[in-house]
C-alpha cells in the first residue's frame, strides 16, 4: 500500500443477462484524499463511482458483437453523501446496470466504507450514472448498446421513464448555458463576488481515456475541489459536500485543452450552501474550435466545527443597488429564494444575484429585467450597455 491506494477489480463480465451488481473498486483512503480535518474530499469519491461505473457499462458495451467501443460520461444524477469517510478507511464500490436504451446505459453505484482496524461498514454514498458508448476507432460516432433483460416489466417500463426525464433535463440545462462569471472589484464579506473562485488546469495524458478525452471522474474532481475553495472562503471553517445536482456532461473535452472550472456562491439557508459550477474549455493545439461550455452543476455543503457538528451558515449577501431602485425589479428580488428553488429558475436566480455586476458593468436597470425574464439571452446583453 506504500504506493498509493490498493485497487481491485473484483467483477467478471457483465453480458445480456439480467443486470448483477459487481464490486469494481476497493481503495484505501489517503492523507492527500482529505481535507485538513480528516474528511475524504467529495471529488474523490466521485472519481471513485465515476470509473466503476465506466468499468461496468465499457464491459456490458463490448459483450455484444458490435465494434469495440469506450463508455463516456454523459450525466450523472443527484448524489447524496449519506455517511463522511475518513482516512485510513477503505473504500468498496459496487456497480449495476439497472437499464439500457439504445445508445445510453444507466448505472447505480455504491459506496461503502469499511473500518478495518474494527470491522464496521456503513453506505457513504449512492449514485446514479449514464453512459453513451463511444467508438474506438471514430470518437464521434456513438454505437449500440446491448439490452439487459429485466425481471419484471415493470423495471423496463420505470427505466424508460427516467432516461426520458434525464434527456429533457440535459437539454433544458444545456440552454440555460450562456452565464459567465464577471469579476467583481473590492468585494464585501459574504458577497458572491467575495467567493467566487476559478481554477486553470492543462488536460494531460493522465486525464483521459483510451479516446483521448478526460474521464468524467477527473472533471468530477476538480469541479469538486472549486466549490470547496467557495464555500471554505464564504464560512471560514471545515465544510463537507452535502450533496450534488444533476451533473451535466454537454461535450467531450479533448487532450490537451485548457479548461477552467469556475464557481460561485448562489443560495445559503442556514446550514447549507449551494453553489453553482462550471467548465469550460479552451481547445489549445491546432484546433479552430473557440471557448465552449463542457460541464455544469450545482453542490450542496455543510458547514462544519472541529468536532464535527454543523454549524450555521452565514447568510449570502446581495449587493444589488439597480434592483432597488426599481419597483419590478425589487419585487423580483424578494422572489429570489423561491427561484434558487426551482431548476428552470436557477440562471435567472443567479443573475439577480449578480445584479451588482451588470451594474458595475454599466447595464441598464431594464436590461437586467429583460434577462430575468427570458425576454434576451446573456450574449445579447452585452450589445446593451448604456
Amino acid at each position: 500500500m506504500a504506493g498509493g491506494g490498493h485497487r481491485e477489480d473484483m467483477g467478471g463480465g457483465v453480458g445480456p443477462g439480467p443486470p448483477e451488481a459487481e464490486r469494481c473498486l476497493r481503495r484505501i483512503m489517503r492523507p492527500d484524499d482529505a481535507n485538513v480535518a480528516g474528511n475524504v474530499h467529495g471529488g474523490t469519491v466521485l472519481k471513485m463511482i465515476e470509473e466503476a461505473g465506466a468499468i461496468i457499462s465499457t464491459r456490458h458495451c463490448n459483450s455484444g458483437t458490435g465494434e469495440p467501443c469506450v463508455a463516456a460520461l454523459a450525466r450523472v444524477e443527484r448524489t447524496d453523501f449519506l455517511s463522511p469517510m475518513c482516512i485510513g478507511e477503505v473504500a468498496n464500490v459496487s456497480a449495476e446496470i439497472t437499464y439500457t436504451s439504445k445508445h445510453s446505459v444507466e448505472v447505480q453505484v455504491n459506496v461503502m466504507s469499511e473500518n478495518i482496524l474494527t470491522g464496521a461498514k456503513k453506505v457513504t454514498n449512492k449514485a446514479t450514472l449514464w453512459y453513451v458508448p463511444l467508438a474506438l476507432k471514430n470518437v464521434n460516432k456513438v454505437v449500440e448498446v446491448p439490452p439487459i433483460q429485466y425481471a419484471r416489466k415493470e423495471q423496463e417500463d420505470e427505466g424508460r421513464k427516467r432516461y426520458e426525464e434525464q434527456k429533457l433535463d440535459r437539454l433544458e440545462t444545456k440552454q440555460r448555458n450562456g452565464d459567465v462569471i464577471m469579476p467583481v472589484i473590492n468585494p464585501e464579506p459574504h458577497t458572491v463576488g467575495y467567493s467566487q473562485s476559478s481554477l486553470i488546469h492543462l488536460v494531460g495524458p493522465s486525464d483521459c481515456t483510451l479516446l483521448g478525452f478526460v474521464h468524467g471522474g477527473v472533471t468530477m474532481k476538480l469541479m469538486d475541489e472549486v466549490a470547496g475553495i467557495v464555500a471554505a472562503r464564504h464560512c471560514k471553517t471545515n465544510i463537507v459536500t452535502a450533496s450534488v445536482d444533476a451533473i451535466n456532461f454537454h461535450e467531450k473535452i479533448k487532450k490537451g485543452s485548457v479548461i477552467t472550472i469556475s464557481g460561485r456562491m448562489t443560495f445559503t439557508s442556514n446550514k447549507s450552501m449551494e453553489i453553482e459550477v462550471f467548465v469550460d474549455a479552451d481547445p489549445f493545439v491546432d484546433e479552430p474550435q473557440e471557448r465552449y461550455r463542457a460541464v455544469s452543476a450545482f453542490f450542496t455543503y455543510v458547514s462544519l466545527s472541529k468536532e464535527g457538528k454543523p454549524l450555521p451558515v452565514p447568510q449570502l449577501l446581495v449587493r444589488a443597488r439597480s434592483v432597488r431602485t426599481q419597483p419590478h425589479a425589487a419585487r423580483a428580488s424578494e422572489h429570489k429564494c423561491s427561484a434558487l428553488c426551482c431548476k428552470q429558475g436557477r440562471f435567472q436566480a443567479s443573475c439577480l444575484l449578480n445584479a451588482e455586476y451588470f451594474t458595475y458593468l454599466g447595464f441598464s436597470c431594464d436590461a437586467l429585467r429583460a434577462l430575468l425574464s427570458n425576454k434576451t439571452s446573456s450574449s445579447e446583453l452585452f450589445s446593451r450597455k448604456t
